[in-house]
C-alpha cells in the first residue's frame, strides 16, 4: 500500500533489543538519504554486545539520516526520520520502540490522556493503564523509572523489571568503605555468607586490574570479546582438567545415526545432549554466581562457540536436557548459521548456562578454554585421533578424544568438578543417549 499521501513524520530511534542493552552502533545505512523507504524494508544494520542485526523501517516515507555510521548511541535515541515530502525538515520526537502486544502508531502525535499519569510537582510519567494498575499494586513509585514503550512510556514489563532489582546485601563497614572509596555496590560479588559483600569484596572492586594496553585500540565485536575474556580471566580462579576419552562407539554411532536417519549429524549436537545429560546429574555444575549467593539452574542452556567472519559467537541451545538428538542437531544448524551470517537475535546469544568449545577440526588436542562468564564451566573438546591403547590384555588402534574442562573454582570444588568431566567421558564412550 502506499503511504506517501498519508504519512507524516516519523521518528526512527535505535531500538531496545533486551532489558540489558543500553547502546549499539550502526554500522550500515542500507537506504541512502532522501531516498523513499516502505515499511518493512531493511533499513539500517545496528551492531551490540551480541550480534550484528538488520533492522526494517517501522514505517514509509523519505529518508532523513540523524546519526551516522560508527556512531555509538544510547537506545531509544532518533537516528532517522521518515517524512512525508521530499527535503521536508524532519525534528523528530524520541519514539521508542515498542514493547511486544503495544501498538506503535502510524505517526508521530499526542499521546491519549490515559497514558499518563501526574507525579505532583506539575511533573508527569507516561505509562500504560496495566504498568500503572501494577505499580500501584505493589506501591511502586514510577518517577525516575526508564520506560521501553511508545515516546518513553513505562510498560508493564519496565514496571517488572524494577520490581525485580534486589537491594544488595552487605555488611555495615562494606557500605562505608563503598561510599568513602566510590565503589558501586551492586557491581561487586559477595564473598560473605550467603553472598553478602564484605569489606575485602569492595576494595577488591575498588582497584582496577590492569588490561593489556592493546585493549584499548580493540573496537566493535572484537574489543566486546576481549574486555570479557579479559574479565573472565582476571575475576575468576580458573582451573582446568583435562583427560581422555575412548570414541571409537561415539564415531559408529554417528555413522550409523546419519545412514539410518538420513541426516547430517554433527558431533557437537550429540555432546551437547551428553553434556545436558550430565549437567543433570551434576547440578553443581549448573550453577551461577549472584549477589544473593550461588542460584542453582533448573534447566541446561547450552552455548556452543562458533567461529564467524566477525569474530567467536556463542549460540544457545535452550532447554537442551528435554530436547532430543534430532530437535538439538536442527536447532545447532540453524543458531550457527545465522551466527555466521550475522543475523543472529539477542536470545539466541543469551541465558546460557554451560559452554562446550570444539577445535577438533583444526586437528588440535588438549587446550584452555576461558569461561563465559557468568557460567560455572567450559568444556573444551578435541579432535579425535586413532591411537594405539590397551583393551582387555591387548595393545588395539581406538578412536580417542582429548577432552579439557575449565570451572570456577570458587563455585565447585576440584572433586566434584572431576566427576563430571568423568560423566562426560564415560557417556562418550559408552554413547548412552536418549531420546532420538
Amino acid at each position: 500500500m502506499d503511504n506517501k499521501e498519508s504519512q507524516s513524520t516519523f521518528s526512527v530511534v535505535m531500538p531496545r533489543l533486551g532489558l540489558t542493552m543500553t547502546e549499539a552502533r550502526i554500522t550500515e545505512w542500507l537506504k541512502p538519504e532522501g531516498a523513499w523507504v516502505d515499511k518493512g524494508t531493511p533499513l539500517f544494520v545496528l551492531e551490540h554486545e551480541k550480534a550484528s542485526l538488520e533492522m526494517e523501517a517501522p514505517a514509509s516515507g523519505y529518508l532523513h539520516i540523524l546519526v551516522p555510521v560508527d556512531q555509538v548511541v544510547p537506545i531509544l535515541t532518533p537516528i532517522a526520520a521518515l517524512v512525508e515530502t521530499p527535503g521536508q525538515a524532519a525534528q523528530p520526537a524520541a519514539t521508542p520502540a515498542p514493547t511486544a502486544g503495544e501498538a506503535r502508531p502510524a505517526a508521530t502525535g499526542a499521546m491519549p490522556a490515559a497514558g499518563v499519569e501526574g507525579i505532583g510537582g506539575g511533573e508527569r510519567v507516561r505509562a500504560t493503564p496495566k504498568a500503572r494498575a501494577l505499580a500501584r499494586r505493589q506501591g511502586l513509585s514510577m518517577e525516575g523509572l526508564a520506560g521501553s514503550g511508545l515516546r518513553g512510556m513505562l510498560t508493564s514489563v519496565d514496571v517488572q523489571a524494577a520490581l525485580e532489582v534486589k537491594p544488595v546485601k552487605a555488611s555495615p563497614i562494606a557500605k562505608k568503605v563503598a561510599h568513602e572509596m566510590g565503589v558501586d555496590l551492586t557491581a561487586v560479588s559477595g564473598s560473605g555468607p550467603r553472598g553478602q559483600v564484605m569489606r575485602r569484596d569492595v576494595e577488591r572492586a575498588a582497584v582496577p586490574a590492569p588490561a593489556p594496553a592493546l585493549l584499548a585500540g580493540l573496537t566493535g565485536l572484537r574489543g566486546i570479546i576481549a574486555n570479557r575474556l579479559s574479565s573472565s580471566w582476571v575475576e575468576r580462579p580458573q582451573v582446568t582438567l583435562t583427560t581422555e576419552a575412548d570414541a571409537t562407539h561415539l564415531v559408529a554411532l554417528r555413522q550409523q545415526l546419519q545412514a539410518e536417519w538420513n541426516i547430517k549429524l554433527s558431533y557437537n549436537a550429540i555432546l551437547v545432549k551428553l553434556a545436558a545429560k550430565a549437567l543433570q546429574e551434576h547440578p553443581n555444575l549448573n550453577v551461577q554466581l549472584t549477589p544473593e549467593g550461588l542460584l542453582a539452574l533448573p534447566e541446561a542452556h547450552i552455548g556452543v562457540a562458533v567461529d564467524t567472519p566477525r569474530g567467536l559467537m556463542v549460540p544457545v541451545v535452550k532447554g537442551a536436557g528435554s530436547r532430543s538428538l534430532v530437535e538439538i542437531n536442527d536447532a545447532l544448524q540453524g543458531l550457527a548459521q545465522r551466527a555466521i551470517e550475522g543475523r543472529s537475535q539477542p536470545d539466541e546469544l543469551s541465558g546460557g548456562t554451560f559452554t562446550i568449545t570444539n577445535l577438533g577440526m583444526y586437528e588440535i588436542d588438549a587446550f584452555t578454554p576461558i569461561i563465559n562468564p557468568p557460567e560455572c564451566a567450559i568444556l573444551g573438546v578435541g579432535r579425535i585421533v586413532s591411537k594405539p591403547v590397551g583393551l582387555n590384555g591387548q595393545v588395539v588402534l581406538r578412536d580417542m578424544m582429548a577432552l579439557s574442562l575449565s570451572f570456577d573454582h570458587r563455585l565447585v570444588d576440584g572433586a566434584p568438578a572431576a566427576r563430571f568431566l568423568q560423566r562426560i567421558k564415560t557417556l562418550i564412550e559408552r554413547c548412552f543417549i536418549i531420546g532420538f
